[in-house]
């Protein structure tokens, strides 16, 4: 087959090359040439001719998307309830945290009540086979290609006519149209469009793995995490057994879900009562602990914020904080400065929120708030009690969302006393659960040291 003509197109002002130049011949800028094949074809005036016709949006009749289960419940909540024919899903994670793994059992889950097809660029077919070995995965109808041409795979893909497949990875597909090694920007845009064509095409509901950058961001163009429907992380300590699958972009449901698995001999198993994994057991309260309500995409979470001051050896005092946002760390000790009086500027402050749970909703300013105040005075929070609020500048404590199902989440898990907002004050009485609303931080620290 005769390659494709290629041009070197910049990313920055679009201007084309035939050779591939360190700095674009347009606009001066580096690195930017990546290799594009070139459309075959006549002008733009044989597209004129025939322009597509125009429809009402009212007169579109849209239907529920029928949903096909993973085989793994937690992957199904992530992706909104499960996989859509033709949805395109990009799963990206550090290497060795399990996003092999995670999908080989989900394809040998539905193996039995679907076509499924598993294309590995990476492993052999003999190490997919001892992995499926070690973790029990021996019975089952998966298919197994070993491959990384991307012809090759589309036509395996045309013949084999799976409803669910696998590639692991994209970044090691390519394509004999482009002269570029597998990996390269050009390869990838190039691989991952033509799969994503397919798949819609024939209803396959597509899963890619893809490499992941030291910065945590997934390798390759940017316009890869467009191409796709869904773009789920793999989270988590290499350290721990527990694994986090959070939803950042999803075309068929809500973003921020999340599913919690935990990774055992036989491969990674789902938690359904995440909120244990993320409270410490304590024999007694101990100072700078907090519990805060979360909300992750539609479930409540119970997570346990910890922080610590200590007094500062330099003359710059220390702000770390690990799962949460350090700028807003920094702005609530203002506040506390501020508003409730209680300085920390001679303070190293370290907050941490257990279970390496990452938190970025503003309703746990709060939480983290009343953790330093329970370290920076050395008094522990005394009986079951959890928090939730987000706090301005001016020092107010302003409703979080959802507060419903956060109490109600609360009195479920057995915690007695929640402090809260005071707009978030439950209209029934919700049974043994006190609330206490606060409306200034004030209040809340002054509420802290009478429990």
């Amino acid at each position: 087959m005769a390659k494709a003509k290629t041009a070197y197109v910049c990313a920055e002002c679009g201007a084309s090359a035939l050779q591939w130049f360190g700095t674009c011949p347009s606009c001066g800028a580096a690195g930017t040439l990546t290799e594009t094949a070139v459309e075959k074809g006549g002008g733009s005036h044989r597209y004129a001719a025939e322009a597509a016709k125009a429809i009402v949006l009212e007169s579109v009749n849209a239907s529920e998307l029928e949903r096909m289960p993973s085989g793994l419940p937690e992957l199904d909540r992530a992706l909104g309830g499960g996989l859509v024919s033709g949805q395109v899903s990009l799963l990206g994670g550090d290497p060795g945290i399990g996003k092999s793994t995670l999908l080989l059992q989900s394809l040998h889950a539905v193996s039995s009540a679907m076509p499924t097809l598993y294309v590995s660029g990476e492993e052999s077919a003999e190490q997919v086979a001892l992995r499926a070995r070690r973790l029990g995965l021996q019975s089952g109808a998966l298919r197994l290609l070993a491959e990384t041409q991307l012809e090759r795979i589309v036509a395996t893909l045309d013949s084999a006519k799976p409803r669910v497949a696998v590639m692991d990875s994209i970044q090691t597909l390519w394509s004999e149209t482009l002269q570029s090694a597998p990996g390269s920007v050009a390869q990838v845009r190039e691989c991952a469009a033509q799969l994503t064509r397919h798949a819609k095409r024939n209803g396959i509901a597509l899963l890619l793995i893809g490499h992941v950058t030291k910065e945590g961001a997934i390798a390759g163009p940017r316009v890869l995490e467009h191409i796709v429907d869904t773009v789920l992380y793999f989270e988590g300590d290499p350290h721990s057994s527990f694994r986090l699958v959070r939803a950042v972009k999803n075309r068929f449901g809500a973003v921020n879900e999340l599913g919690v698995f935990a990774m055992t001999e036989k491969g990674l198993r789902g938690v359904s009562n995440p909120s244990a994994l993320f409270l410490s057991t304590h024999e007694k309260p101990v100072a700078g602990s907090c519990v805060l309500v979360t909300i992750e995409g539609t479930r409540p979470l119970l997570v346990e914020i910890q922080a610590l001051v200590d007094s500062a050896h330099t003359p710059n005092p220390r702000r770390l904080s690990v799962g949460l946002e350090q700028n807003r760390l920094a702005m609530l000790l203002a506040v506390l400065h501020r508003h409730a009086g209680l300085a920390t500027w001679e303070q190293d402050v370290f907050v941490n929120a257990v279970g390496g749970v990452r938190i970025t909703e503003p309703a746990a300013d709060l939480a983290v708030s009343l953790a330093v105040v329970s370290s920076l005075t050395d008094r522990p929070i005394a009986g079951k009690v959890a928090v939730f609020g987000e706090i301005g500048l001016a020092g107010e404590v302003r409703p979080a969302p959802r507060g419903q199902e956060r109490l109600k989440e609360a009195a479920k898990l057995g915690f007695e006393k929640i402090i809260i907002p005071r707009a978030n004050s439950p209209k029934v009485k919700i049974p043994n659960l006190e609330v206490l609303p606060v409306e200034r931080v004030d209040q809340a620290v002054q509420l802290l040291r009478n429990l």
